[in-house]
């Protein structure tokens, strides 16, 4: 079995490389609007936002930020699959302009256009981001109304393309039965509020460092494997260090991005290049965690039911079937990486 990953250096408002309802997942993080460190790009796409900076108008800044990425939500409409599915991990924005301080609820303002655009919301997940901070206000302390809450959360927004997708061939169902998950996953992952602390990039250029801001591998690897099944095309129009596309590597799902920052293009072909250890090691744990998990499940409560014959003891009928293998090998070839696996214990 092999899977394939492209990455396209550009903006990703028109996606002319991708066909239409050809994408099942995407999962994503957009710069955030009302971010400082984002101004820049935001401002280069669209000198408005720049202007409106300048006048002290944030709310107007805010619009105009959020302009630009209503054409790749619209985009994303038309590449998707019906029944496909979206995931946003966005930042609401605290700032002072003109000694006035305000939230700039960009979580909200993506909901809205997405049902314009026409599709279905489903339950979101709020991403609590730990902090070991001390003080946890904002404003003057303890003189009320003076002081603010602090935003230790981001939020992970999920649509849908039209109704639930449908399997209804042979092949459709039994890729979809490999591509279960294990029960105690499903708990911790099927849960409106994840812990998560983000990652610090060991990055050499210091404007690329200060720019990149990704989500923890864990974050694209639950969302892939709980909104998609095996051989599916994941996308995420600003990937960033490649994060998503290295989730579904070792999920066994191709991959498309696009970014446009090509100062991370040689970091992104080496982190591929690298995704084998990475990946093992990643499935090795996991499997290790089922394995505890269910060593502590048979001593308190005797034996499981159920059997899957390559991982051993699971909990229910829909795991016999979960089928999980190794990355063996990666090549970049004609400006695709190719990812071959194999079988566990082979």
């Amino acid at each position: 079995m092999s899977t394939y990953h492209r990455v396209f250096y550009k903006k990703a408002q028109e996606m002319e490389e991708v066909q239409d309802n050809s994408i099942a997942l995407v999962v994503t993080s957009p710069p955030y609007p009302m971010i400082e460190m984002w101004d820049e790009i935001f401002s280069l796409q669209n000198k408005e936002v720049k202007i409106a900076l300048e006048a002290g108008d944030g709310l107007l800044a805010f619009e105009k930020m959020h302009e630009e990425l209503d054409k790749v939500w619209k985009e994303l409409y038309r590449i998707l699959i019906l029944g496909g599915i979206v995931c946003i991990n966005i930042g609401d924005a605290t700032r002072t302009i003109n000694n006035n301080f305000q939230l700039f609820p960009s979580h909200s303002r993506i909901i809205n256009t997405f049902q314009k655009l026409g599709f279905q919301m489903l339950p979101e997940v709020l991403w609590r981001k730990q902090t070991n901070a001390p003080n946890k206000f904002m404003g003057s302390g303890m003189f009320p109304p003076g002081a603010y809450i602090t935003l230790e959360h981001e939020h992970i927004l999920i649509f849908r393309k039209g109704e639930k997708r449908e399997f209804n061939t042979k092949a459709l169902k039994e890729g979809r039965r490999e591509s279960a998950y294990f029960w105690e996953e499903r708990n911790l992952w099927f849960s409106d509020v994840w812990d998560f602390k983000g990652i610090s990039q060991d990055l050499n250029n210091k404007e690329t460092r200060k720019r990149s801001a990704a989500y923890p591998f864990d974050l694209a690897f639950r969302l892939i494997n709980m909104f998609s099944v095996k051989n599916d095309t994941i996308l995420d129009p600003f990937l960033g260090t490649g994060t998503s596309s290295i989730a579904a590597m070792v999920s066994e799902r191709n991959s498309i991005g696009y970014e446009i920052d090509e100062n991370l293009k040689e970091i992104i072909r080496e982190r591929f290049l690298g995704v084998v250890s990475l990946g093992n090691k990643y499935i090795d744990n996991r499997l290790n965690d089922h394995i505890s998990f269910i060593t502590e499940r048979i001593n308190k409560k005797g034996p499981t039911k159920y059997e899957n014959e390559i991982i051993g003891s699971v909990v229910t009928s829909q795991e016999r079937y979960l089928k999980i293998n190794k990355l063996s090998s990666i090549k970049e070839i004609n400006q695709e990486f190719v990812l071959n696996y194999k079988e566990i214990g082979k």
